[in-house]
């Protein structure tokens, strides 16, 4: 057996490490055309070829190294074809002398004749690398394609099926092979239809917005929480919630109405409940003063006395001489036993009362929460946009905005909007006088998730694109928008654990001067400017 690095057939002192086992290895591959005639010392007795890595015998013909393994590996009695001389490995070595004076001898190019050249037979690898006429592998990944040398560069630029070329759309560097399937499927520049059939033809990465607001889209009417069952086309929706106006806000006042009715039955819950506490309380009390006037332990411990008395008076007296007095003593222990007992069953309905306190208590809690959580709900339903949505009014823009200059009330918090009715919840922040880098300069916008009721249905972390725009109240509507797409590895996306996570957005969305002095728009008008927040919801699932 034979560990790295050593060999079976020859011992390693004998034939060394040869230092060019890669020129070798191409000499094996090529057929070499030398240029003068080879002496029969440098062609191998067995192959009859030019020795590669010559390796001599103690006869003195020179083999080669492949060669004299060969005849080895025969068996022990392994014999010279020359001579017939015996051949032991211990006394077969390398011929450097011998490489040397080969690697020396000129031959043809192995491309011969197509290349004429001629150089010394150590000197082929390194000719090789620019011969015109050398075939090889084409360098494109995937390609099968060989070719000369001299025909790749035309080949890899202008031919290879395989080559990288930029996609006339979006620029990104694709292989020709997906050149045509990701115009079709995922360049996010190509002109598509809507799916909708709505005759549109947009770039691929604004179909997701044109397709949330496209007319031909089927979607339900937004008084649907409150029980229209209308689902058409936005087009016809919009008709129908403009038309239907009347019949909305009959549907709006019979929801409300049926709020109030859950509220008022459950203050009238509450007012039963604290009229039987304050019964439970009284008595309790009672029976608080009642276990004050005559005390449990001292009751008992007067019948002990009693018993102990009647035992002696029973050992020391006769049965006729203290007939009266043990009368009159079981008389008393008979009242005092009563007494016990009833104060016993006092005590037992006193811990019943007690935990039936505590009942109405916690019933008492639970009411009040459900009835804070309604209220809260009542409020949210008239107010709370279930789109993706927010449309964000901030009145007196000025005297807010030197407020938060001054360091009173530096940031404004809105209303509370989702991406759908079970979807993420979401807010905004902003800062008037500018946070961060854009203290003082800037208007600074930030959305933050915030804690929901269905976070643990929804898929973390939050990856939904969301844009922020400051909204011009002229008619040239040159809005102001930043977007961006929420990074997966930071905490501001993960899913909440507390009320609300980290902010992220823009501390330098727009400097004072572009929105107080525009030169083409009016952001701030009557003191009031409005902002839009919108999550891209095109790629989220209904629960």
């Amino acid at each position: 057996m034979a560990t790295e690095g050593e060999d079976e057939g020859l011992p390693q002192q004998h034939w060394g490490v040869f230092g060019s086992e890669d020129l070798d290895s191409r000499l094996l591959s090529h057929t070499l055309r030398f240029v003068e005639t080879l002496e029969a010392q440098y062609l191998c007795p067995c192959c009859s070829g030019v020795v590669i890595n010559p390796h001599q015998a103690s006869c003195g013909h020179i083999f080669c190294l492949r060669c004299i393994r060969a005849l080895l590996e025969n068996g022990l009695s392994a014999k010279c074809p020359k001579d017939h001389a015996f051949i032991k490995s211990n006394e077969v070595f390398q011929d450097n002398c011998c490489k040397r004076e080969i690697q020396n001898l000129d031959i043809y190019c192995t491309n011969y004749p197509a290349c004429a050249y001629t150089f010394p037979l150590c000197h082929l690898q390194e000719h090789l690398k620019t011969c015109q006429f050398e075939i090889i592998k084409c360098p494109n990944q995937d390609c099968p394609e060989t070719l000369p040398c001299a025909e790749l560069e035309d080949h890899t630029k202008n031919h290879c099926l395989h080559r990288l070329e930029p996609c006339p759309h979006c620029h990104q560097q694709l292989t020709l092979t997906h050149m045509k399937d990701h115009e079709n499927t995922v360049c996010p520049e190509v002109k598509v239809p809507c799916p909708n059939k709505c005759t549109q033809m947009m770039q691929r990465h604004m179909l997701k917005e044109h397709f949330s607001q496209c007319p031909e889209l089927e979607t339900d009417c937004v008084y649907k929480k409150y029980g229209c069952s209308v689902r058409e086309k936005r087009a016809k929706v919009l008709v129908h919630e403009d038309a239907a106006l009347n019949e909305h806000l009959l549907l709006v006042l019979e929801n409300n109405t049926k709020l109030e009715k859950q509220i008022h039955s459950l203050q009238q819950g509450m007012s039963v409940g604290q009229e039987q506490l304050q019964d439970q309380r009284s008595a309790v009390s009672s029976l608080e003063r009642a276990v004050q006037q005559r005390s449990l332990e001292d009751q008992r411990g007067r019948v002990s006395n009693i018993q102990l008395q009647l035992k002696q008076l029973s050992l020391a007296f006769g049965q006729d001489s203290t007939h009266t007095e043990l009368a009159q003593l079981r008389g008393s222990l008979g009242t005092l036993s009563q007494q016990v007992s009833v104060i016993e069953g006092l005590k037992e309905q006193l811990g019943v009362l007690e935990d039936r306190y505590l009942q109405h208590s916690r019933l008492l809690d639970i009411h009040v929460d459900q009835l804070q959580r309604n209220e809260e709900r009542f409020q949210e339903l008239e107010s709370t946009s279930y789109t993706g949505k927010l449309i964000w009014k901030i009145r007196d823009y000025q005297k807010r905005k030197e407020a938060a200059s001054r360091g009173h009330a530096p940031v404004m918090l809105s209303s509370a909007f989702y991406t759908g009715r079970s979807g993420y919840k979401l807010s905004a922040r902003a800062y008037l006088s500018g946070d961060g880098a854009g203290r003082g300069t800037h208007l600074s916008l930030y959305v933050v998730l915030m804690r929901g009721d269905f976070d643990s249905l929804l898929p973390w972390p939050f990856r939904q694109t969301i844009s922020l725009s400051l909204l011009d109240q002229s008619p040239a509507r040159n809005h102001v928008s930043e977007s961006f797409l929420p990074d997966p590895a930071s905490s501001s996306f993960a899913r909440p654990v507390s009320d609300t996570n980290v902010a992220s957005g823009f501390p330098r969305f727009v400097s004072h001067g572009n929105l107080e002095a525009p030169k083409n728009a009016a952001y701030v008008k009557d003191d009031t400017l409005f902002i839009k927040i919108r999550v891209d919801t095109s790629s989220l699932e209904d629960l």
